[in-house]
Parts: structure tokens; sequence; C-alpha cells
């Protein structure tokens, strides 16, 4: 019987095989009244123990959850913890953090680094972790697809989506883009120049989630790890195995 990894976030649904202590070939849908269908749902695989982390809405996760159940003998469910394979996480109530944070950085502190991890989905989130594997903190702030949305929303005028990045944009869709876009890149890269003054060395960027490959192109030192989520995951539950499993 196999083990699988179960991703849910606020706008994609995520899943691989647990191949040793990573994660295999991950397959992924936006998730929604529209593209999460009982078809699509009843496909999910079947095994031993469902591995599983989520952040999206409670219903949403209890639907998922209940699948699961119906398709594996167990299910597990990830979450923060103070320490973990390494790591040390900075919250004063690590509960706090979000399980995809954390998970992100269980997978990064494998490479034994400073870094800077990125996730750009609903929400970018960034993290720093020194290469003992203490956590530095982090903060949160809206993806750009959120700033557009957020922005049509308040005057239905500036167009929700389209344009290209621009330093000087001479046209309102181009310099929606390049306003949201830049917000995000000069986030991450103020985090990247005073993570580097904390720690006294250069942190690598790290980046995942399905908003980064917009973001890569202005951002070239980045390293694109789109399963980050799922390997910590794997890491995870790894160390929660009981003995001899």
């Amino acid at each position: 019987m196999s083990d699988w990894l179960f991703d849910l976030g606020n706008s994609r649904f995520k899943f691989a095989p647990l191949e040793g202590a990573a994660a295999g070939s991950a397959q992924a849908w936006a998730h929604g009244a529209e593209a999460m269908t009982a078809a699509a749902l009843d496909a999910l695989p079947r095994g031993d123990t469902a591995w599983v982390a989520s952040v999206a809405a409670p219903a949403l996760t209890a639907t998922v959850m209940d699948l699961l159940r119906a398709r594996f003998a167990r299910v597990q469910v990830a979450r923060t913890l103070p320490q973990c394979a390494g790591v040390t996480i900075a919250y004063a109530r690590p509960e706090k953090l979000g399980v995809d944070r954390f998970l992100a950085l269980l997978a990064a502190a494998t490479a034994r680094r400073p870094v800077l991890v990125v996730g750009v989905g609903t929400a970018l989130t960034i993290d720093l972790m020194d290469a003992d594997g203490r956590h530095h903190g982090g903060r949160i702030g809206a993806s750009p697809t959120v700033m557009r949305e957020a922005l049509h929303a308040r005057a239905v005028q500036l167009p929700a989506a389209g344009g290209d990045y621009a330093e000087f944009a001479n046209d309102t869709a181009d310099a929606l883009a390049s306003g949201c876009d830049g917000a995000a890149v000069a986030l991450v890269e103020r985090s990247l120049r005073l993570g580097a003054d904390l720690l006294g060395a250069a942190p690598a960027l790290v980046m995942h989630g399905g908003g980064a490959p917009l973001l890569l192109p202005l951002l070239p030192q980045a390293e694109h790890q789109p399963a980050l989520v799922l390997d910590g995951l794997a890491r995870w539950a790894v160390h929660q195995r009981p003995p001899g499993r």
C-alpha cells in the first residue's frame, strides 16, 4: 500500500506519492465549485496513509478530508511544530505559523544554508532561516494577483488582469502589472538585503507557489521549487511515522 501527500492551499490542490523522504511527481488543479468536480475528486488515489496539509477554508478542508478517509486506512494532518527535522520556528506561538510556511521551511532546510523562502499564492509569504535551521520570522502580504483584484473591486475601470511589466509603463494595464508585480519584487529584494544584514551572509532565494513563475524573470537569482510544500510534508511524514514503518 502506498502513502500519498496532499497540499490543499487557498488557490490550488496538489498531491503526490510519498517516495522515500520526498514527494514524487505532483498533480495539481485550481480548486473551487467548477474545478473540483465529483469526477475529479473520485479519481483521487487510494492507499495506506494520506498525509495532509491544508490552509483552505474549513468547509472545503472537511469535504476533502471525508473523501480521503474513504480512500485511505489512515489520514494524518500536518501541524506546525516548535521544532522538527532540525528547524526551529521563531513564533512565540508556533501554531500561529501557517502549516504551508512551516512545511516549506522543512524542505528548504535540507540544503543547510541561509535561505529566504518566498511563497506566491493568494498571499505573498516571506520567511528567513539561517543555515542551522533557525527561523527568524517573516512577512505576509497580498500577492500581485490579489492586489490587482482588490484594485478592480474598488475601481472597476482598472482591469483585474493583463498587461506586461515595464519599469515605467505607458499603458494602464502595463502600469498595473508593473506596480503590483514590482511591489512584490521590491518586498522580496528588501527582505533579501535585510536578511543578509541580520544573518551576516546572503540568503539563497527559493520561490514556490502558483504565482511564482510570473515573478521569476524579475528575480533571476531565485531558485524555483514548485513542490516545496509537498517536499516539506514528506519530511514531516517521515519524522511522524511510527518506528519500523
